[in-house]
């Protein structure tokens, strides 16, 4: 993504929320037969959380176990563009769709790896009113600002949660 992009929230969260969802339905429709069996698919992104201001994107993990990461990322890559703007490991991989619309961004994990945290950040929104009021207030003081800014401190936000929150 270029340096120059801004952070933007989106004024009509309701809708992008629905359009979130139908998306997600979609694409887990057409994952669930191509990928293992054991594999957990999750809409994690802030669409996903109540309350939650949004940029109005659709975040995905797609959770595999260790033996079954390689076959996972052949199928998604043959599918999805790779985020290239994101970190490549042995149990981690990130693809995208900017195409779609909303936005669609999958994370690939293998459950319990490291970069394994993405339903649990959700899950801690999710139980926590505050922390969706901070996660909020982090979003508004970073509005048409800079993305890579916001992302600093989203990162920031996020590694204080799951400390917290194991």
């Amino acid at each position: 993504m270029p340096h120059a992009q801004r952070f933007r929230l989106i004024e009509d969260d309701g809708a992008a929320r629905a359009a979130a969802e139908q998306l997600f339905a979609v694409v887990r429709r057409t994952l669930e037969p191509v990928l293992p069996a054991a594999t957990e698919i999750l809409h994690v992104g802030a669409t996903a959380i109540p309350g939650c201001l949004t940029k109005g994107d659709l975040d995905i993990v797609v959770r595999v176990e260790g033996q079954d990461f390689a076959a996972a990322e052949s199928c998604l890559a043959a599918r999805f563009a790779r985020n290239d703007g994101s970190v490549r490991t042995d149990d981690f991989a990130a693809f995208e769709d900017a195409g779609r619309m909303p936005h669609l961004g999958i994370q690939l994990t293998v459950k319990g790896g490291p970069l394994d945290v993405f339903h649990r950040f959700a899950a801690a929104l999710r139980a926590d009113p505050e922390l969706v009021a901070r996660y909020n207030a982090l979003k508004r003081a970073h509005h048409d600002h800079p993305m890579t800014l916001y992302r600093a401190a989203k990162d920031a936000f996020i590694s204080d949660v799951l400390r917290c929150c194991p």
